[in-house]
Formats: structure tokens, sequence, C-alpha cells
């Protein structure tokens, strides 16, 4: 690939819930002469089919990442499952790097990898999609000289992740997913700003996520030890410091960002919950028949003693039912922070 474009010409969307269908959506308006590559992460499962489904309505040719291919403008690439797909000066990398924030692929590291060799010729695109998974990649894109754009939070279907875009990064441009298209084409043809030094934190993430490096070393240059563990291996997390943003990551490479971190513990506090209420009422279920057993032989102190039994194993089911239906209750705290770049004009 041509280093010496003076043009946007590396594109990388990240997408979560309804990603799919945004996705459908956007390449069918994607200029078929837009000059750059295309990349494209979106949360998927053990198996995807995604780069058919879009291929079959898009004008642009569209495929699934593979590791060495090399990078080529028009041409729209999406990451398979169970690896991240990141990008690295002229071609591609495909790694079962450390996840992050629960995910692999994750949007992150395609983001941060195009942030570092690509700086201000890269377009960081955030769409519909639950948490904040790509948050912190659009921060390394504008902090690398390149171009912030948003989905309109209120065209997504899932809000959170564009609107966490816009509460922690400056964006540049925001809009419905109907003018996205268009709007890209646009900005692949302006020409691109300057590339700064590539920060060092930026550079050890990528390297991180890519599997060059991962010690103890290596997070100590990217923040402070926490109190914390992490939800993946349960190491300790580092807090990096990431502008307003909280973020961790373990000594396995394990990335989080505070409301992924938060999500992952609440998870487990679920299953736990789920856990207990089974096993006390396993017990409770148990000392009962041995208590009938016991009756039904005359042994009528042990069956009293029994009984008792069963009836505080239930009380125990009866307090986790109640902390279960409790936890249901609550409702998530509300983020009052003003986005910090939700009134950008979406304009060319």
């Amino acid at each position: 690939m041509d280093k010496s474009s003076p043009g946007h010409d590396v594109i990388v969307i990240g997408a979560s819930s309804g990603g799919v269908d945004a996705l459908r959506r956007l390449v069918q308006d994607l200029p078929a002469d837009i000059p750059a590559s295309i990349f494209a992460v979106v949360h998927i499962g053990v198996q995807s089919h995604l780069a058919e489904i879009l291929d079959a309505i898009s004008e642009l040719p569209v495929e699934q990442g593979r590791a060495g291919a090399r990078i080529e403008r028009g041409k729209f690439t999406v990451a398979g499952p169970g690896a991240h797909l990141m990008l690295h000066d002229g071609h591609m990398l495909v790694c079962r790097g450390p996840r992050e924030n629960m995910a692999r692929p994750a949007i992150d590291p395609l983001f941060r990898s195009a942030a570092a060799s690509f700086g201000g010729r890269v377009i960081g695109v955030v769409l519909t999609g639950s948490l904040n998974d790509g948050t912190a990649g659009l921060r390394a894109i504008k902090r690398c000289g390149g171009l912030a754009v948003v989905q309109d939070p209120a065209d997504a279907s899932v809000s959170e992740m564009p609107e966490s875009a816009l509460r922690h990064v400056e964006i540049d441009q925001v809009a419905p997913l109907t003018e996205m298209g268009a709007l890209l084409g646009r900005l692949a043809r302006q020409p691109a700003g300057a590339t700064p030094a590539i920060p060092l934190d930026i550079r050890l993430e990528t390297a991180i996520a890519a599997q060059d490096i991962s010690n103890m070393k290596i997070d100590e240059k990217l923040g402070s030890l926490s109190p914390f563990t992490c939800p993946e291996c349960n190491g300790a997390l580092w807090e990096i410091d990431d502008g307003f943003m909280l973020r961790y990551r373990c000594h396995t490479g394990h990335a989080f960002t505070a409301e992924a971190a938060l999500s992952a513990e609440t998870t487990e506090i679920d299953v736990m919950l789920e856990k207990l209420l089974r096993a006390h009422r396993e017990r409770a279920a148990l000392t009962r028949r041995m208590a009938n057993s016991e009756r039904a032989h005359g042994r009528w102190r042990l069956a009293d003693l029994f009984a008792a039994r069963a009836e505080e194993y239930e009380g125990d089911a009866q307090l986790m039912l109640r902390l279960a239906r409790h936890r249901d209750d609550q409702t998530e705290v509300s983020q009052d922070e003003e986005p910090i770049g939700r009134d950008a004009p979406a304009q060319s």
C-alpha cells in the first residue's frame, strides 16, 4: 500500500449489538470507487458468515481477514471469529491475543493498530453497540492524528457505544447511518493531517494484542497497580491513565474499560447467586428426604434434626432469591457527563 498517499485511505469500523444490520446498510451506500481500505470488527460468535452476507450486497469486494494478506484500497475486510484483526504497515495480522472487553475479535485492537501504523491517514468509525468497546481505540486514532466518526446515538439500534465515544473522544463527525457511506466517501478524499510521534502506550498495547510482548514491566509502563482483579483470569489489574476514561489491563493482557469490567463482575455475581440458590434448594430437598426416611423407621429425634436443617437451608435459599431479585430490580447509574463531541457538525 502506498504510504505516500495524502488521503484518509484507511477506514476502521467497530460495531456490536445491531452491528450486522448496520454494516449491511453501510456497505450498500459506500461509493464503489472509494480510495480507501476498509476494515470492520463486529462482536461475533464461534462461527461467522458476515463476509459472505456483506459481499452479496456490496459493490466493493468483501473478505474475511487473513494473516499476512496485503492491504489494498477498494476492499472491505471483516474480522473472523476467535481472533483479533489488526494492521501492521502494509499487511494484516490475525492474532489470538488476549480478549479485550470480554471480546475477541475486539474493536480496540484494530483501531490502535491502525493508528500505530497509519496515523493521520486513519478514519475510525464507531457504530451501534452496547458498553464501550471502540472508545479507547478511537481515542488512540485521534491521538495519532486521525479522524473520529460516530453514528448518531439516536439512529443506533443500541446507543451505548456511540454515546461512550461522544463522552470520551473529540469527535469530528456525527451522522446517521443513512448518511455514513457518502460521508466516508468524502472524508477518504480529503487530505490527511500530519502524523505525530506515536505514543508509547499505544505502541505497547498494540504489541500486547498482537502477542509480541506481555510482561509486568510493560504493564508498569502503562499504569499503576490497582486493588482489583481481572474478571477473566483473576490476576491483578493495572489501571491505565487514558484521559477521563478508566481502563484496566492484567498481566496476561486481558483489557477492560471500567464499564466492561463492572459488567463482567456483575455477570459473575449473577452466576454465583444462581449456583448458591440451586445448592441451598438441593440441600433443603435432600435433608427433607432424609427426615422422611428417618420418620419411616421410627427414628424421631434424627427426623426432627434433619427437618430443622431443611428449614435452615430453605431460609438460605430464600435469602439468595431475595438477593437475586434485588439485583434484577436495580437500575443502572445514569451517565450525566456532557458528550465532548456531540455537537460536531456532520459535514465534509
